[in-house]
């Protein structure tokens, strides 16, 4: 085995045909900034009593199993596959530019314990050997807008143990979003958030919860599947404090709104007129708590947390548009 630093091992995700059963292939390579997946297992202690005082006398395997984190930047062409994986449902379109390359990918919320399941893959040159691990699911998505970054994402995941693979890896060239890229509106309903009030951010940090638990059975030592129960999204934001109807009256009265978060890389054209976008629309949100420290000799910052709710009037708690080249997934 070889030494060397971090920057040699590289991950990869594919969206899994047959759920649980691994690709050979990564569909997208992703550079990754932070990657902490690791093989995870528990063991029966072995502790009764057998006329001596020493605590056990060995253990034995009873679950394998494998999970951990990864924080990437936000790429135009691999992030939608991450957010399908994540909320569950995806339908593809042309978009309306007229290059008929061009496509629009919507991602909503599945209403199943099965969301899209990932293959994921380790290509670990240090280790002398790489792994594919099946049946991955996402349990968080942590998608953070700052400055002086690429807009990143970090996920949760947990999946089977690995099975060892000869992997070569292939990273293409995608498109990635910076903090200009990032406009963020706030309406009184869903059906105006096209014309809604835009307000201008410091920072935003949008947390998508699974709530995945592992499906441990008789007879196996692997888990049977890794299945999604409530689906929660809740966020934090940060603004110069200008007045208070930004948010403040809103928070205090209980107000509904809806909320748009819009990455647009319009430095980059794609098709005819079309630009790689991550459009992400909230139908139901409440302001949770706001505050806003005073410093005698500091810019008056207000950080706000809300959480989002399912809109029965919209049928749905959020949508989200994807536009890129990619014909489908």
């Amino acid at each position: 085995m070889a030494k060397g630093v971090g920057r040699l091992v590289q991950f990869g995700v594919s969206k899994e045909t047959t759920r649980g059963t691994a690709n050979a292939a990564a569909d997208f390579w992703i550079p990754f900034s932070q990657l902490d997946y690791q093989e995870r297992f528990e063991n029966a202690l072995d502790e009764e009593s057998i006329g001596t005082i020493e605590d056990s006398k060995g253990q034995t395997r009873y679950k394998n199993w494998a999970e951990g984190t990864v924080k990437c930047p936000i790429e135009d062409k691999s992030f939608p596959l991450i957010l399908y994986a994540t909320l569950g449902t995806l339908n593809s379109t042309t978009n309306a530019d007229g290059s008929g390359t061009v496509r629009n990918h919507t991602i909503t919320v599945g209403q199943t314990a099965q969301h899209q399941a990932l293959t994921l893959f380790i290509d670990d040159p240090l280790g002398a050997q790489d792994y594919k691990h099946a049946n991955g699911v996402i349990d968080t998505l942590e998608i953070n807008y700052e400055q002086k970054k690429f807009v990143n994402f970090s996920i949760a995941a947990k999946s089977l143990k690995g099975s060892t693979a000869s992997l070569t890896p292939s990273v293409s060239t995608q498109n990635r979003f910076l903090p200009q890229h990032t406009t963020f509106k706030v309406a009184a309903l869903y059906s105006q958030l096209s014309t809604g009030a835009t307000v201008v951010l410091k920072s935003l940090k949008l947390t998508i919860s699974n709530n995945i638990e592992s499906d441990d059975v008789l007879g196996n030592v692997a888990p049977a599947d890794f299945l999604n129960k409530q689906f929660a999204i809740e966020g934090s934001l940060e603004a110069i404090w200008q007045n208070e109807s930004d948010f403040k009256t809103a928070a205090l009265a209980g107000t509904v709104k809806a909320l748009r978060i819009t990455l647009a890389n319009t430095d980059v054209t794609i098709g005819t007129s079309a630009n790689p976008t991550v459009q992400i629309d909230l139908a139901k949100v409440y302001f949770t708590e706001i505050t806003r420290p005073v410093a005698l000799n500091d810019l008056v910052i207000q950080q706000v947390k809300f959480k989002a709710h399912y809109s029965t009037t919209d049928s749905l708690m959020a949508s989200i548009l994807c536009t890129n080249l990619q014909a489908s997934y």
